[in-house]
């Protein structure tokens, strides 16, 4: 399945392409390490992996990495305030490079899609996910910044949501899991090879027929 849309204007600044801002949501510690919450730290470490980007440095409240993707300057964060104070790493990270919004693409749990699903969106509201709360709160209110969903499905049965987003998957949903951040990698350097001046909601799916 591809694509649904995607903006094909790009910005024309083969000399000196602007930068971007790619936080990764979740919480610090082994205590935390493979659980349903911390998956926007997982596709931060699996894109860092496949550039050769070392995560090693502490800035602004966030482990932190940069580098040159197709020429362009990505800046890597996982803000380690925990899930809810996310925005008191983020907010400063994209002051202190003064970079527009739309070049900050936030990753985040969604248990409002199926495991492994996907989606990426312009905008749009916290959708009562306290770390967007917290990223939109220290972006000034101001929720015009793309993010991308990873979906971990829904609590079984009347488990207690807070629960289920400290479990760790089980075989069966971290193949889904592992499939999608290969997805979200393939993506993410897809974008930063185009260079795309704006990002319209879409689901992805494995292939990439725009230009």
């Amino acid at each position: 399945m591809l694509l649904r849309s995607f903006s094909k204007r790009c910005f024309c600044t083969a000399i000196n392409p602007r930068p971007w801002l790619f936080v990764g949501l979740g919480n610090p510690g082994d205590k935390y390490k493979g659980t349903r919450h911390n998956v926007g730290f997982e596709l931060i470490d699996a894109f860092a992996a496949s550039q050769g980007i070392p995560m090693e440095s502490i800035f602004f409240k966030a482990t932190f990495g940069k580098g040159l993707v197709n020429g362009v300057p990505v800046f890597l964060a996982k803000p380690q305030t925990y899930m809810n104070l996310s925005g008191e790493s983020s907010g400063p990270l994209a002051a202190y490079y003064k970079l527009p919004l739309n070049r900050v693409l936030v990753f985040h749990d969604d248990m409002d899609l199926p495991c492994g699903v996907l989606r990426l969106h312009a905008k749009g509201n916290h959708g009562r996910h306290n770390g967007l709360k917290s990223v939109i709160y220290n972006f000034r209110g101001n929720r015009e910044f793309p993010r991308l969903r990873i979906g971990i499905g829904k609590p079984p049965g009347q488990m207690d949501p807070k629960a289920f987003l400290l479990q760790k998957f089980n075989a069966t949903a971290q193949e889904r899991i592992d499939a999608a951040l290969q997805e979200g990698v393939d993506a993410l350097k897809h974008i930063l090879s185009k260079d795309y001046a704006s990002i319209r909601s879409y689901t992805l799916r494995g292939s990439y027929p725009f230009s």
